[in-house]
């Protein structure tokens, strides 16, 4: 579904992105993991088009991004922060969106059902917590029922039941044959949730394996402590793709 080919980022004279390439299928979570600083939202950006490579090329279901916004109407996104207008209603930001991306499709209001967006209808966004914006936020990501789903820390501020409800949407909407990309840094949720765990450090993808075969290779038994050896051992990128 998604494919990159040397791409390279700069702000000014920083290096973000170091000639990265990797391929992503869809039926999969993968993972994109990393320390602050390290790339993650800048790769994501450049797939959606927020933010524009100096080097390489990306493919999203073989269509090859160059200006085009077409592609767009495949990705449904979740943005680490939610910017939603202060003085709109929660309903009025829902409708604006459905105008915006067209309302010819048969909407997916699982998460809007699941996570009570209705009862937070008639409120300001001004007036919503941290939780309750990022509760709003997924839930308009999974609205417009597209193939790819890209959530930069998406369960963050959620509460313990809003989380569940989250991963368990996302484990549903893979087995229905979606690809859904996430950044976080709570390990034992991409330990539930993730088949593929692509590893970023200083710009560059440190490591890139498939779940159960990174266990495998470091001879661990949980998420965290496979991490911990790899970025120890020095074995980089891996790449069962």
């Amino acid at each position: 579904m998604i494919k990159i080919e040397g791409l390279k980022k700069k702000f000014g004279k920083i290096e973000v992105l170091k000639d990265i390439s990797l391929e992503i299928g869809n039926s999969s979570v993968v993972a994109v993991m990393g320390p602050n600083g390290s790339g993650k939202t800048t790769l994501l950006k450049c797939i959606l088009g927020l933010a524009k490579a100096n080097e390489g090329n990306i493919y999203v279901k073989d269509c090859k991004i160059n200006g085009n916004s077409a592609y767009k109407k495949h990705i449904g996104y979740m943005p680490q922060y939610s910017c939603f207008p202060d003085n709109l209603k929660v309903k009025e930001v829902i409708e604006m969106i459905k105008d915006i991306r067209g309302n010819n499709i048969v909407y997916d209001t699982e998460l809007i059902e699941k996570l009570n967006i209705a009862e937070m209808y008639n409120k300001q966004i001004g007036q919503l917590s941290g939780g309750m914006k990022q509760r709003l936020s997924c839930a308009a990501a999974f609205l417009f029922n597209t193939e790819i789903i890209i959530l930069d820390e998406p369960t963050a501020g959620l509460d313990p039941l809003s989380s569940e409800i989250v991963k368990t949407k996302i484990l549903e909407d893979k087995q229905n044959g979606k690809l859904i990309i996430i950044t976080s840094h709570i390990v034992s949720e991409v330990e539930v949730i993730a088949d593929r765990i692509i590893y970023m450090l200083d710009g560059k993808i440190y490591f890139d394996e498939i779940k159960e075969k990174l266990y495998r290779l470091t001879g661990k038994e949980n998420l965290n402590k496979a991490i911990a050896h790899k970025m120890t051992s020095g074995e980089t990128r891996g790449a069962e793709q």
